[in-house]
């Protein structure tokens, strides 16, 4: 299995040929060091073999920055898109470094013929080997500018993937494409993504579940719709609340169509006894329609206590049904909406806190409030600018510590006003996705204790 990927440098070849031939990324000791800008050449010794790990197509490793730059000097294209960086990575434990190597030249020759000089060097600095490709972005015979579109990008991943297959190498069948780096962290950290909680349902559906029928009401009872339709192509998962299905391949190995129904051949034949106990478990709790009424003692006088309306009530609902509110007695939620938006538990906790210490009661006041923390801001900036020039001028040390103390509280405050004004920016914006959230939650544990009563709650005026 390999991953590639092609992007332009428009600085310095020498910086990228230096990157790429640096001694320091590869596995051996042994180092014949040759110019600082051209290519190290790799040399160890395995057994009476020789390998190299670094090689020049259309050109010698040693000398590669000095021709490459030979050639765009000769057709005057030295600015620009000097060269292209491309990588080409293979999955842990499925390749050599010598397997490694052959492939990353033989995917340059393929691509890109005799038509460009080509640096090949083979890393191992990330725990994988992968090919590192340095290019010249000008043709070494007509000086035509490599066309670095996504047709190439294309056509390098295709060349890469006939490699793997003619080498016995895994390919990849359903490419992820990029993942964005707060969501990769988060999964990374098993944190209650999208994903992560698509297959934490899953992960408890198939330790109870032994065919179809019963895989399919657990997790709709979990909050998630299964097709598993064998005349559909992709095999998808979705929230009951959502209309938008995720395809199951795109959770990880060991979650398509064909996994699933193994993992349930697998509990049918080694676990069955343990499986029917764990539905049973499970589905013995909805059996009941009734709810049990509890006393509670509460000190004053219901009839006139103050009703907590707007913003706060609904930040205070929001937290009981996250699990968060009576501190004393926490529950999980059960919508996947709902258990997903416990990732943005301090969000929520900054803005209820706001919402209190300023009486914010609806949307109109956090939009004043906002206003006058612009005005807070302007003034106060304009106010910590004259005491730079004050500070700048003055020379009375005693004076000018004073300055300082008064232009540091200015930055204080500062920077809690805008602190405050994107906390209240936040509310109106998390505002809709929120009473969402709650009529979703709501909906669920009607469902799932099996009572529904029609209660008009006003939030917000």
């Amino acid at each position: 299995m390999a991953v590639t990927k092609i992007w332009a440098v428009t600085d310095s070849v020498n910086r990228v040929l230096s990157y790429a031939a640096n001694p320091d990324k590869t596995i051996y000791s042994d180092i014949c060091k040759a110019l600082h800008y051209a290519s190290d050449e790799r040399k160890t010794v395995i057994g009476e073999e020789k390998a190299m790990y670094v090689t020049g197509v259309n050109c010698t490793a040693e000398t590669a920055f000095a021709e490459m730059k030979a050639v765009q000097e000769r057709f005057d294209k030295t600015v620009g898109n000097v060269a292209y960086h491309a990588y080409q990575s293979f999955k842990t434990g499925e390749v050599t470094p010598q397997l490694a190597h052959k492939l990353g030249v033989e995917l340059a020759k393929r691509m890109w013929g005799d038509q460009y000089q080509v640096l090949v060097a083979t890393h191992f600095n990330t725990g994988t080997y992968h090919n590192h490709l340095v290019i010249n972005s000008v043709n070494m015979w007509n000086g035509k500018k490599f066309n670095c579109n996504e047709g190439a990008y294309w056509k390098l991943r295709s060349i890469s993937d006939e490699l793997c297959k003619e080498n016995g190498l895994t390919v990849i069948k359903n490419p992820k494409g990029k993942t964005p780096r707060k969501l990769y962290f988060a999964e990374k950290n098993d944190e209650p993504t999208r994903y992560n909680l698509m297959r934490e349902a899953i992960d408890k559906a198939l330790t109870m579940s032994t065919n179809l029928k019963t895989f399919t009401y657990v997790t709709k009872q979990l909050g998630y719709v299964i097709d598993l339709n064998p005349y559909h192509k992709y095999a998808t998962i979705r929230s009951v609340n959502s209309k938008k299905a995720t395809r199951l391949y795109r959770l990880g190995e060991g979650y398509d169509r064909d996994a699933i129904y193994d993992r349930m051949r697998d509990l049918l034949k080694n676990n069955s006894q343990e499986a029917y106990r764990l539905y049973y478990e499970f589905t013995e709790k909805k059996s009941f329609g009734v709810t049990i009424q509890k006393a509670h003692f509460v000190k004053g006088n219901l009839k006139t206590a103050k009703k907590i309306t707007g913003l706060k009530a609904l930040y205070f609902r929001y937290l009981y049904l996250l699990g968060v509110l009576p501190k004393n007695k926490k529950h999980k939620p059960l919508s996947p909406e709902m258990r997903e938006a416990c990732r943005w538990l301090d969000r929520h906790t900054a803005q209820v806190q706001l919402i209190c210490d300023n009486h914010l009661t609806d949307i109109f006041s956090v939009e004043a409030f906002i206003k006058n923390a612009d005005s807070e801001i302007k003034l106060i900036s304009g106010y910590r600018k004259m005491l730079y020039r004050d500070i700048d001028s003055c020379h009375n040390p005693d004076e000018k510590a004073k300055l300082v103390a008064k232009r540091d509280d200015c930055t204080k405050a500062l920077a809690q006003l805008r602190k405050d004004g994107k906390t209240a920016a936040r509310i109106i914006e998390d505002n809709p996705k929120i009473k969402e959230n709650i009529l979703i939650e709501e909906n669920m544990r009607s469902r799932y204790f099996g009572f529904n009563k029609s209660r008009k709650r006003g939030y917000e005026r």
